[in-house]
């Protein structure tokens, strides 16, 4: 491995989503237009499903952006309004609010 030198934020939110609300969850986020892909600063997204507990199943919604002044960017622009306009018309059983974090990366590797 070889270490590496580059900028990168991660935001990550952590939804806890009601047992029976899976599909719901999944479908809005898979039909949503996130308006994101043009966002200056966004490299990806990943929308993941974790382990399941008594009361909820744990999803965790990763975006990578160039620098965590890009993510803050995004987050006071008109495409992120658009973005998340419909979110509370959603259908979906949740325990909470999202739970958000975000981490800035001080050392990266790569294969050599």
């Amino acid at each position: 491995m070889r270490k590496v030198k580059y900028l990168m934020f991660i935001a990550m939110n952590r939804f806890k989503v009601k047992h029976g609300s899976e599909a719901e969850f999944e479908r809005v986020w898979r039909e949503r237009d996130s308006y994101i892909a043009a966002v200056p600063g966004f490299v990806t997204f990943n929308l993941m499903k974790g382990p399941s507990r008594d009361e909820y199943v744990l999803y965790v919604s990763h975006t990578h952006w160039r620098t965590k002044s890009d993510f803050e960017a995004w987050t006071k622009s008109e495409a992120f309004r658009a973005a998340h306009r419909d979110a509370s018309n959603n259908k979906v059983n949740y325990i909470g609010p999202p739970e958000f974090e975000g981490f800035e990366s001080v050392l990266a590797l790569e294969p050599a």
